[in-house]
């Protein structure tokens, strides 16, 4: 008695029996990365909110309107900080401290988690990839340090003019590190693939063979 397909099948594989094998299972997209990218990402932005827009203005009411040092992109000098420590009392000054340790160290540190995420994902070629990363890897080293500069400084009963000069240098690159790295995710993500390094998909026949490049 002659055998069946699905029994020379089942012995000698599905090419003895003229069963062409199956397609390849297309690669599943990388989910989880992009879940964390969009939970980082958006935990970033209510931070970034939350210290800048929220908690540094109220800290401002409490130094009679004046604008804390963070939020000053051109940077400052000896005068505002005088200012700022003739108007801010030491509840207010621990304020200040307590806010960089908390959501001041946060949000850089959240911001360059989302930000590598993003490049990680989007750009394949790693030279761009290292190009792209720089930018918020320097922000994050640049905004914790600035945190420890303005609380030195306002901590001072009379900070120096190369404290003040060191505090609102790191201030101004600090916010450049910042358009920078906004500027990063952008050309991660609209940079051609062909530049960025990222080949399309390769289709498959209905035999399952993938096409021959050229």
């Amino acid at each position: 008695m002659s055998k069946t397909r699905a029994q020379i099948a089942k012995k000698h594989g599905p090419a003895a029996a003229g069963i062409p094998d199956a397609a390849p299972t297309a690669v599943p997209p990388r989910s989880n990365g992009n879940m964390l990218l969009i939970a980082a990402a958006a935990t970033a932005v209510l931070l970034f909110g939350y210290y800048h827009l929220l908690a540094l203005g109220q800290l401002g009411q409490l130094a009679q309107g004046l604008t804390m040092p963070d939020m000053m992109f051109g940077g400052y000098g000896p005068a505002h900080v005088a200012d700022l420590q003739a108007a801010m009392d030491d509840d207010a000054l621990g304020q200040l401290s307590y806010l960089h340790k908390t959501a001041g160290t946060l949000f850089p540190l959240i911001f360059g988690i989302a930000w590598l995420l993003l490049i990680q994902l989007n750009v394949d070629r790693r030279w761009l990839r290292w190009l792209l990363w720089a930018p918020p890897l320097l922000f994050a080293v640049v905004d914790l340090w600035e945190n420890v500069a303005i609380d030195s400084m306002l901590a001072a009963t009379a900070p120096d003019d190369g404290q003040v000069a060191l505090a609102s240098a790191l201030t101004i690159a600090r916010w450049v590190l910042l358009g920078l790295s906004a500027i990063a995710g952008l050309l991660a993500v609209l940079l051609p693939g062909s530049v960025r390094g990222k080949l399309p998909a390769l289709r498959t026949d209905p035999n399952g063979t993938a096409p021959e490049s050229r």
